[in-house]
């Protein structure tokens, strides 16, 4: 079994979302043995934004591009590649004003990348992107300050962070979604704990549902 975790918190301690990750890689190998994580943590080192000239060079073809080009996609390449060997993503974040840290986002930036996770082919008329990795599985931990961000909570329309990674996960091959929520965090009262509790149980148990045998093959 291998797993990309990624860690997107500005903390490094007291983070909620780096030991939700910790609760679930615990129970995976307490359950199925010792698991291959990859761990990359952008909330530690962010990955550069992308500019003007990695556009370029990602819409260079292969055998045109310069040893600047390939430096600049360097990065891209590695964290492409991490991404391609998981059969389980687990990206832990927390909600960063309603939506996903900059961080995270420059991550997906740098991953989501024309010819090497999606295709783009106007025959294909209004949908011309298509993935090209598949079957994997994502599992999102997160923690929000507030509460209600769940489908018909009250604040439902407050939460950027959700839908964000569901449109993105598709492009890195991801089949199945899981998202695993602590709230209250602001509030600090047993609603809080209460939540925190809850999540664990929750991931205790997504933990049982994965067996290496059943996993799907990579593409």
């Amino acid at each position: 079994m291998k797993i990309l975790r990624i860690d997107s918190s500005a903390r490094t301690n007291r983070s909620i979302t780096r030991d939700l990750a910790d609760t679930f890689i615990h129970e995976v190998q307490t359950l199925h043995g010792k698991a291959d994580v990859i761990v990359r943590d952008v909330g530690r080192a962010p990955p550069p934004f992308i500019d003007e000239e990695w556009i370029a060079a990602c819409f260079t073809p292969d055998a045109e591009r310069s040893p600047a080009q390939q430096r600049k996609l360097s990065l891209s390449d590695t964290l492409i590649s991490e991404v391609s060997a998981a059969q389980i993503i687990l990206i832990a974040v927390p909600m960063y004003n309603y939506g996903m840290p900059a961080a995270l986002k420059a991550w997906v930036d740098q991953v989501v990348r024309v010819n090497k996770t999606f295709s783009f082919d106007l025959s294909r008329g209004d949908w011309p992107l298509e993935p090209i990795l598949s079957g994997k599985q994502l599992l999102v931990v997160s923690s929000r300050g507030e509460f209600g961000f769940e489908p018909g909570g009250v604040r439902v329309e407050m939460n950027s962070l959700d839908p964000h990674i569901a449109a993105c996960a598709r492009y890195l091959g991801v089949s199945d979604i899981k998202t695993v929520a602590v709230e209250y965090q602001e509030f600090g009262d047993d609603r809080h704990a209460a939540s925190i509790k809850s999540a664990k149980a929750e991931l205790a148990a997504i933990a049982q549902e994965i067996c290496p045998s059943q996993l799907p093959e990579i593409v």
